[in-house]
C-alpha cells in the first residue's frame, strides 16, 4: 500500500515538472523573448510664442487718485450780528483781506468809547498814586490798587476793539468763493458759515501706493498726472504718509501742481506716475502672465523645445501693455497655452508677431 503510494506520488511530480518546465528553460525563454519597448514621452504641447527683445524703459509707480484745494476753509462768524454787507457771489476770485461779511457794531462803538473813557481815568489815578506815594503821602498799597485796576480798564478796553474787529470777515488767504457769501440782513450766530473759500494754486495730488512700492518714493520726485479730460500736468511729491490705511494697506501721497489759472478743479479723477530709474524690459501682453507653484508671478519661456517658468517684475504699465523686467535680453514668451503646459513640458511653438496680436 506504502509503495503505491510512493509511486503515485513520485508521477505527480514528474508530471508537474514536465508541464511547468524547469528554471534553465524559464531563463532561456525569458532571454529569447522580445524586449520590451520603453514607455515614449508625450508629444508635445502647442503654443503660441513671440519673439522679444529687451527695450530701454523707465520704471515708475502708478497710482489712482484725484485732485483737491490745497486749502479750504469755512469762514464763521465769531460774534453775533447781522449782516449789513452786499453778498459776493460763487465762483468769484478772492485775495487775502477782502471783505466777505461786514457785520452791525449796534451797541459795540458805544461799549469801547466807554472801555476807553475808563482806562483814561485809571491812568489818572494810577499816575496820582504814583506821585502821592513818591511824597509820602500815600500808601504803597493804594498805588498797588490803582495799577491793578489801570490794568483792569485796559483789558476791557483790548477786549472791546476784538469785538469790534470780529465784525469784519475777510478772506484769509487769495482763492475762489465756493457758496455765496452771507445774504445782507441775515443773522449770523457765533459759529454760523458767512462763506466758503478754496484755494487752487498750487493743486494738490492725492494718490494712494501699495507698501511694496512706497519705498520708491521720495520728496521732491517728480511726478505727472493724466486727468479724466486728458488735461496732463506735472508736480513734485511733498508728502508720503508713515502710516497705511488699515483698509486697502496703501499709503497716502500728496503732489503739488502749478494750477497759475485755476482751471484744474477739486475733487476730478487722476492717473499718477512717478517715473523711477531706467532699465530694460519686455512689453507684454496681460494674458501673457501666469503662476507658478509657489504663487510666484512670472511668464513661460520656450528654450530648447521646451517650456520653461521664468518670474518676472512688473516695472510699470502701458496701454500697450506691461513691461517685464527679470528676463533675458532675448526670449520667446508664450502667450496662448502657456496655462497647459507645466515646467519641463516640450512644446511646439508657433512664434507670431507681436505688433499683429496687439
Amino acid at each position: 500500500m506504502k509503495l503505491t503510494h510512493l509511486l503515485t506520488a513520485a508521477l505527480v511530480m514528474i508530471g508537474l515538472f514536465l508541464w511547468v518546465g524547469s528554471p534553465l528553460d524559464a531563463q532561456q525563454s525569458d532571454a529569447d523573448a522580445p524586449a520590451v519597448p520603453a514607455q515614449e514621452e508625450r508629444p508635445p504641447v502647442k503654443v503660441v510664442a513671440y519673439r522679444s527683445t529687451a527695450q530701454p524703459v523707465q520704471g515708475a509707480v502708478l497710482m489712482r487718485g484725484r485732485t483737491q484745494a490745497h486749502r479750504s476753509v469755512d469762514l464763521r462768524a465769531e460774534t453775533p450780528g447781522l449782516v449789513i454787507s452786499d453778498p459776493k457771489r460763487a465762483g468769484a476770485r478772492l485775495a487775502a483781506g477782502d471783505v466777505l461779511c461786514q457785520l452791525d457794531p449796534g451797541e459795540r462803538e458805544a461799549r469801547l468809547l466807554e472801555a476807553e473813557a475808563r482806562f483814561a481815568q485809571a491812568q489818572a489815578d494810577a499816575d496820582a498814586a504814583e506821585a502821592l506815594v513818591t511824597r509820602g503821602i500815600t500808601a504803597e498799597n493804594t498805588a498797588i490798587a490803582r495799577r491793578a485796576a489801570l490794568q483792569a480798564a485796559q483789558a476791557a478796553v483790548r477786549a472791546a476793539e476784538i469785538d469790534m474787529d470780529r465784525l469784519t470777515l475777510e478772506a484769509p488767504f487769495d482763492g475762489v468763493l465756493e457758496t455765496d457769501a452771507a445774504e445782507i440782513g441775515s443773522l449770523l450766530r457765533i459759529g454760523d458759515e458767512c462763506a466758503s473759500i478754496i484755494a487752487l494754486d498750487p493743486i494738490k495730488l492725492v494718490g494712494f501706493v501699495a507698501e511694496a512700492d512706497v519705498d520708491s518714493l521720495s520728496f521732491g520726485q517728480t511726478a505727472f498726472a493724466r486727468l479724466v479730460s486728458g488735461r496732463e500736468m506735472a508736480g513734485s511729491i511733498s508728502f508720503i504718509s508713515r502710516s497705511a490705511d488699515d483698509t486697502t494697506r496703501t499709503f497716502r501721497v500728496e503732489i503739488m501742481a502749478q494750477n497759475p489759472r485755476g482751471e484744474v478743479r477739486d475733487g476730478l479723477t487722476a492717473e499718477i506716475i512717478v517715473p523711477l530709474a531706467s532699465g530694460e524690459a519686455h512689453l507684454a501682453p496681460q494674458n501673457a502672465l501666469t503662476l507658478d507653484d509657489a504663487g510666484r508671478l512670472g511668464v513661460r519661456l520656450v528654450q530648447d523645445g521646451r517650456a520653461r517658468f521664468a518670474p518676472v517684475e512688473i516695472l510699470r504699465e502701458s496701454r500697450e501693455g506691461l513691461w517685464l523686467g527679470g528676463l533675458p535680453a532675448q526670449a520667446d514668451i508664450i502667450f496662448v497655452g502657456q496655462e497647459y503646459v507645466a515646467d519641463g513640458r516640450a512644446v511646439e511653438a508657433t512664434l507670431e508677431d507681436w505688433s499683429a496680436v496687439r
